[in-house]
C-alpha cells in the first residue's frame, strides 16, 4: 500500500515496470538466476491513469519460488542473518526466505519510488545512483566527473566502462568461490530547490539516512563530504555563498546540498555501503535452535553481489524521502 500520494498525478505504468526490471532477479549472469517477471498489478487508488488521492494498493506475485531449498534451515541460525533476532522478538520465524528480512520486500519500495519519481519530475528533480565500488575495486571519480547516462550501459551499473569490467570480474570471482562481495552505491539528486526539510525532527539528511539504512544489507550512510570532510579545517570545509544568475549559490558543496536539515538548492549527494550478502554457498559453523553446535550449507539461487540490483532501490528510497519533503513544503509560510 502507498499512502499520502496526492490526487491527479498521471501515472505511467511503463515507467514503473522499467524501474522494476532494473531490480528484478535473473537480469544478468552476475545476479541470482531466479527468474521473476516482477509485473505489478494495481488494485486501487488509480483511476483512468491518475491517482485518486486514496491509498494505492498493488501486488507483485512470486512465480519462481523454491521453498524446499530452505528446508534444511528450519532449525538452525544462519550466520549474520536475522534468524536469531526474529526468534527472540517474535518467538518463531518463517525459514523459507521470503519474510520481511528478505530483500524481496524491496520490490514494494521500487514501485512506490517510481510513483514518487513521477511526482518529482515536473519539478525538475532528478535522482540518479550508480555502483562506485565492488570490494577493493573502486571508482575514484566524483559524480561531477562522470557521464551518468552510461550507468545502464553495463550489467554492474557503473558509469565508467573500464572500472565496470573490473567490478564484473570481481563479482565473477566471488561467484566461482561460492562467496559474496559488498561495495558502495553513490546517489545524487539534482534540481531540489532550497527550503525542503525540517530544522530539528525530520531533518532532510536524517530522513535520507534512515531510508538508506532501512535497505537490506546496508551498513553505512554518509552525505556531502561525509567522513572525509573530517580531515579538512573549517576554513576549507565551509561553503562560501555568492550571488549568480541563478540566485544565491555556494562556491563549493561540502554540505551535500543540505544545511541545518534543509536543502540549500545545491546537488544532494550521498554514499551507501552494502555488506557482502550473508548467504554464501559454503559450509559454516553455527548452532541450532537449542544452542547445539552444527554446520550449515545453504542451497538455492543467491546474488554473489547485491549492488547492481540495489541501484534502483537506493533511487527509490531517495525519491520517497524527497517527495515527502516536497509535500510538506507546500504549506505556505506567513510573510511578516
Amino acid at each position: 500500500m502507498i499512502d499520502g500520494c496526492p490526487a491527479g498525478l498521471v501515472v505511467d505504468p511503463g515507467f514503473i515496470q522499467q524501474e522494476l526490471n532494473r531490480r528484478k532477479p535473473g537480469q544478468s549472469h552476475i545476479t541470482t538466476q531466479r527468474k521473476e517477471e516482477d509485473e505489478v498489478e494495481f488494485l486501487s487508488g488509480i483511476f483512468e491513469g491518475k491517482t485518486e488521492g486514496t491509498p494505492i494498493g498493488f501486488i507483485v506475485r512470486n512465480k519462481d519460488q523454491h521453498s524446499p531449498d530452505y528446508n534444511n534451515l528450519k532449525d538452525i541460525y544462519r550466520p549474520s542473518h536475522a534468524d536469531y533476532t526474529y526468534m527472540e522478538k517474535y518467538g518463531f520465524r518463517d525459514h523459507r526466505g521470503g519474510g520481511r528480512s528478505s530483500a524481496r520486500e524491496t520490490i514494494a519500495r521500487v514501485v512506490a519510488g517510481a510513483i514518487a519519481k513521477q511526482l518529482l519530475m515536473p519539478l525538475g528533480v532528478k535522482i540518479s545512483a550508480y555502483v562506485s565500488s565492488v570490494g577493493e575495486v573502486e571508482l575514484k571519480k566524483s559524480y561531477q566527473e562522470l557521464d551518468l547516462s552510461l550507468t545502464e550501459s553495463n550489467i554492474v551499473r557503473c558509469p565508467d566502462p573500464e572500472i565496470a569490467q573490473k567490478m564484473i570480474a570481481r563479482i565473477e570471482e566471488a561467484g566461482r568461490n561460492h562467496d559474496t562481495v559488498g561495495g558502495i552505491i553513490c546517489g545524487v539528486a539534482t534540481g531540489v530547490p532550497a527550503g525542503w526539510g525540517e530544522p530539528v525532527f525530520n531533518k532532510l539528511h536524517a530522513d535520507l539516512g534512515a531510508a538508506m539504512l532501512g535497505i537490506n544489507a546496508v551498513k553505512g550512510f554518509e552525505y556531502g563530504s561525509g567522513f572525509e570532510g573530517t580531515k579538512l579545517p573549517g576554513s576549507v570545509h565551509n561553503d562560501i555563498f555568492t550571488k549568480s544568475d541563478q540566485g544565491i549559490i555556494t562556491l563549493t558543496n561540502h554540505s551535500g546540498g543540505i544545511q541545518g536539515g534543509i536543502s540549500n538548492g545545491q546537488d544532494i549527494y550521498w554514499r551507501v555501503a552494502f555488506k557482502p550478502i550473508a548467504t554464501i554457498l559454503q559450509e559454516q559453523k553455527t548452532v541450532d535452535l537449542a544452542g547445539n553446535e552444527t554446520t550449515v550449507l545453504p542451497k538455492g539461487r543467491h546474488d554473489p553481489c547485491v549492488l547492481p540490483r540495489a541501484v534502483p532501490i537506493v533511487e527509490a528510497m531517495a525519491a520517497m524521502v524527497l517527495a515527502d519533503h516536497y509535500l510538506m513544503s507546500r504549506f505556505p509560510r506567513i510573510n511578516v
